[in-house]
């Protein structure tokens, strides 16, 4: 693996920098003519001599229509380069953009818009339709710039995005370290949506710890994917790739077109969700008749025909968090020569708090805190961070920001932990998550439900429930891939029994499953999975509530499983 040396103009950037808008500036004027963005759909690319005329043309526009320092500006766009330019212009503005989720219905929309005090959206004709509903919900929108709509009458943007000069300039623009950056608002799984506000300073303070543990060389390639609205794809590709690397990013705007984007692209630096990584392990082994892992341990040249079979051969650092990646995804990815690095992070703290590199890793631990990040465990395990990367504060939420941040300034994770004695972090479960059963019993259904998963291929999601409960139930997605057109739902189920059982058989007698129910249709983002495929505890609660009641009013618990169709 190819690092840069301490002394690198990257590490130069990030120190001498007190706001990303220098960042940006110092990286795009000693590479004008380089790519940096381009779009799988279109193949649009546009250079950082092309993007600083842009972003000077949309500032512009958007100074004339009143957006001016500390004002909220709201984009819902798709991964796509415009993304990139219309969030540097309005951060070049002392202003904040952040992000809304292209799922979420109009209601959804309508909170985070009144949280934020956004008056300004700027969309695409794609959700035209939900954006003229949410408007309707009584919103302090005032108005809604198209990207994509060239009419004299709506005045949206689209000769500015396609500017090769402007007369703004990038460089007197006097945004500082504790001026804010952008809002990032929580997935909602425990509650309304949260507004994390971000400072320019906190994101630096990411940055050089980032850097100061794997120093990376810049002029990659990197796909973005992931949501904006998500902190994961904002800080990986829009503040790490494009402002302060200068890595080209190939934005993909059809999810379904993703896996043809990483062979195409050969990203130098990749970072997906576990199930991403779970389909591309998929992928190589449908390609392989016998079993892949033992064959390519032996035959180096077939791991590397499969790293370039997957599009991942150039990638330097591949990396996995948001949710535990089955101990069978990292050992096969190890086997064909690309450790996967497990990450912890979240939006309270501008992102990553604890990195894995392919040579200071542990299988399972999320790694090692970066420098300027303090830990600390509660009495009760709770992970604590102390950091200059830690928020301002949750907008207008005074109250949860004090029981989120001490008087000490610690920030209090939520997660449960315990770090080993080099340092390696490991996460036992959420703190809210915990199973108690009725009988008092303290468990981590995020450690069943990987029991569950890595015991055989006939599940593909589930979910497990017992608190206050008697027993542990679950709720089964099948692997539809594990099963061909003649198999009946009898053959799918007893499948799904053998796989519990395996499961059960590792497990104490207190945690293990005496119920499931098997379920018709895919968890999906947006839906019962949050945006980075974190399950939704409280929405598959509330949507299967009468299966779920089923499963306990179904006999005992003593009489094995029980399957229901939903």
């Amino acid at each position: 693996m190819s690092h840069s040396s301490p002394d690198t103009p990257t590490l130069a950037r990030l120190e001498q920098s007190t706001s990303l808008c220098e960042v940006l500036l110092a990286t795009a004027s000693s590479r004008l003519d380089q790519p940096a963005v381009r779009s799988h759909e279109s193949k649009v690319v546009w250079t950082y001599r092309q993007m600083l005329a842009r972003i000077g043309e949309v500032a512009s526009r958007l100074r004339e229509r009143g957006v001016g320092r500390g004002d909220v500006v709201a984009l819902m766009l798709r991964n796509r380069p415009e993304f990139h330019v219309v969030d540097a212009a309005v951060m070049f503005l002392g202003a904040v953009p952040f992000s809304l989720y292209n799922t979420a219905p109009a209601e959804q929309l309508r909170h985070v818009l009144v949280d934020s005090g956004a008056r300004l959206l700027v969309t695409e004709q794609t959700f035209s339709s939900v954006v003229e509903a949410t408007r309707r919900l009584d919103t302090p929108l005032e108005q809604v710039l198209l990207i994509d709509h060239t009419s004299a009458a709506d005045e949206g943007l689209a000769s500015e995005l396609a500017a090769d000069t402007t007369d703004f300039d990038l460089s007197s623009v006097g945004v500082g370290p504790d001026d804010l950056l952008t809002l990032i608002y929580t997935s909602g799984t425990t509650g309304p949506p949260k507004g994390v506000e971000l400072t320019h300073r906190g994101m630096l303070e990411q940055l050089r710890g980032v850097h100061a543990s794997l120093p990376l060389s810049g002029g990659g390639r990197q796909i973005s994917f992931l949501p904006a609205a998500h902190v994961a794809d904002r800080w990986a590709s829009h503040y790490s790739a494009f402002m302060t690397y200068g890595n080209t990013v190939t934005s993909v705007a059809d999810a379904s077109q993703l896996f043809d984007a990483i062979a195409e692209v050969r990203p130098t630096i990749f970072g997906a969700v576990p199930r991403i990584w779970e389909k591309l392990k998929v992928r190589a082994e449908d390609e392989y008749e016998r079993d892949l892992v033992p064959d390519v341990l032996e035959n180096p040249a077939l791991a590397a025909h499969v790293r370039e079979r997957l599009g991942l051969d150039a990638a330097t650092w591949v990396n996995t968090g948001a949710a535990p990646t089955p101990p069978s995804v990292v050992e096969f990815f190890d086997a064909v020569g690309l450790p996967l690095c497990e990450v912890l992070g979240m939006s309270e703290v501008s992102c990553l708090v604890t990195i894995s590199t392919p040579t200071s890793r542990r299988p399972g631990s999320v790694g090692k805190p970066l420098s300027g990040v303090e830990l600390a465990l509660a009495d009760d395990g709770e992970l604590l961070v102390r950091s200059a990367q830690i928020m301002r504060r949750y907008r207008g939420l005074p109250e949860m920001t004090a029981e989120a941040i001490d008087a000490d300034g610690w920030f209090h994770t939520g997660d449960v932990a315990r770090i080993d004695g080099d340092g390696f972090v490991w996460i036992v479960d959420r703190k809210k998550e915990l199973i108690i059963n009725a009988a008092g019993k303290n468990m981590s259904p995020a450690n069943i439900e990987m029991a569950v998963l890595t015991a055989g291929r006939a599940i593909s999601q589930v979910c497990v429930i017992g608190d206050r409960r008697p027993y542990n139930v679950c709720l089964v997605v099948p692997n539809r891939a594990a099963f061909g057109p003649d198999d009946t739902e009898a053959t799918v189920s007893a499948a799904v029994q053998a796989q519990v059982d395996a499961a059960n058989a590792g497990l104490a007698r207190v945690e293990q499953i005496k119920k499931f129910a098997v379920l018709d249709a895919e968890w999906l983002p947006g839906h019962e999975l949050t945006p980075t495929m974190k399950l939704r505890r409280r929405t598959i609660d509330d949507k299967y509530s009468g299966v779920i009641e089923g499963l306990y009013h179904h006999g005992d618990g003593n009489d094995g499983a029980w399957t229901s169709k939903s």
